[in-house]
């Protein structure tokens, strides 16, 4: 969330914040006048607290002296009972306060494009030759028929719509996407984190705008618990309510979970097949630095995601995500989207986000200087490794051959069990 001494500092500049983002700007007016009532009250307890202690002294002054307290004593006990009515009153407007604020998107990057819609999107460069068929190429749902990779029907039956079997090869190919990923991101130096899948409603807070987000995660009934929608809501919770020393930054993670979203509002939008599911396995990127290498943080993960799909052979482009389509933690966002030649045109495969202070203010985490040992809140970035569902779509679209066999891209055989290519299975 942003920092509270902008709004009394700058709420115009909030305000167009909002407007940039097209998002409601009234959260900006509840948060100033939550935030007013909290400084006034908490300046009231400290006007009682010091009238307490003079009190408390001048009852200690009777009682030596040998003289009736009761008067005093009365009025200390009325004094304590209006600031304990108070500090409820504190904590009451607090709340209030920073659960609006949670529902302001963060500052805007200078080359960010300001559009409402994924429309207003500028792409950056475009990489790989996307691939000329002399055949009429299948969809990647038609080639999971047609090799007997996946059962989307069977997994209705058992678990609902937007789940699947992975079978066969494709079951391998997952496995070796997650391996391919983390081997590569261990090279780099990043620390490989198996995350857990359940995360509490403080972290999911401090990491994403629940408001906004709830309806998407799984709640576990009954508990203070959600599935993970991203390994990224675990790995940058780990250091929440810690402060880092500055010699130990950055700190770079590599996550590998299971992620689970109710894809809600997604209804009738890939509705076959398993680009858009409600489970599927996803290695992440974060890192935790001080601010002034954020910049430069980015750019080693936006680098890293590009040259895993190099190295995958698939044909993509990189887009300046716009004001309006991107994260609302995001100051700065990159897509990367695979070409999908069934569909004749591009599609997300994993996005990069530089989130500032962002994530780290809600969640309490800092750095400690080595110069004077103060502390201030880092900054967070977080990018996708690889998504292997989609990953996988990408493909079996783009790697197809006439028989429908598919081209197992190079850089997975050492993980595939010698498996080169995914043939159709004889009848």
């Amino acid at each position: 969330m942003l920092d509270i001494q902008l709004f009394r500092d700058n709420p115009k500049k909030v305000k167009k914040i909002c407007k940039d983002r097209f998002c409601d700007e009234s959260f900006v007016d509840i948060v100033i006048d939550f935030d007013e009532k909290w400084r006034n009250t908490q300046q009231k307890v400290q006007s009682l607290k010091h009238k307490k202690n003079t009190v408390s002294l001048e009852i200690n002054e009777l009682k030596k002296q040998g003289k009736n307290a009761k008067s005093k004593i009365k009025e200390m006990r009325e004094v304590a009972a209006k600031i304990k009515k108070l500090d409820l009153k504190i904590t009451e407007y607090e709340e209030k306060r920073d659960k609006a604020r949670k529902r302001i998107p963060n500052l805007i990057d200078k080359t960010t494009p300001i559009a409402k819609t994924e429309d207003g999107n500028k792409v950056l460069k475009k990489h790989g030759k996307k691939p000329k068929f002399s055949f009429k190429p299948k969809s990647h749902t038609e080639l999971l028929e047609a090799l007997n990779l996946g059962d989307t029907e069977h997994a209705a039956k058992v678990s609902g719509s937007r789940f699947f079997f992975l079978k066969n090869e494709l079951a391998l190919l997952d496995i070796a996407l997650q391996r391919f990923a983390l081997d590569f991101l261990s090279s780099k130096g990043f620390t490989i984190l198996q995350t857990p899948m359940l995360v509490n409603q403080k972290t999911v807070d401090g990491t994403v705008d629940f408001e906004a987000f709830a309806d998407q995660m799984y709640k576990i009934e009954g508990e203070d618990l959600y599935l993970v929608s991203t390994a990224e809501l675990p790995l940058v919770g780990y250091y929440m309510d810690q402060a880092i020393p500055e010699d130990s930054l950055p700190i770079r993670f590599a996550g590998i979970s299971s992620c689970f979203r109710k894809e809600a509002g997604a209804h009738g939008k890939d509705t076959k097949g398993i680009f858009r599911v409600h489970q599927f396995n996803k290695v992440e990127q974060v890192v935790f630095c001080t601010p002034e290498t954020s910049e430069k943080e980015f750019k080693i993960l936006q680098k890293n995601a590009e040259e895993l799909f190099n190295a995958l052979e698939i044909p993509y482009r990189v887009v300046n995500v716009a004001s309006g389509d991107m994260s609302k933690k995001a100051i700065l966002q990159y897509d990367i989207e695979a070409w999908f030649p069934t569909q004749n045109k591009y599609r997300e495969l994993g996005s990069c986000s530089n989130v500032w202070d962002y994530q780290a203010r809600a969640l309490n985490t800092k750095v400690i200087r080595n110069k004077d040992g103060k502390r201030e809140v880092l900054h967070t970035l977080n990018n996708t490794g690889i998504a292997t569902t989609r990953t996988m779509t990408a493909i079996l679209e783009n790697c197809q051959q006439k028989d429908s066999s598919i081209k197992i891209p190079k850089v997975l055989w050492p993980y595939m069990n010698g498996i080169k290519t995914i043939k159709p299975q004889k009848k």
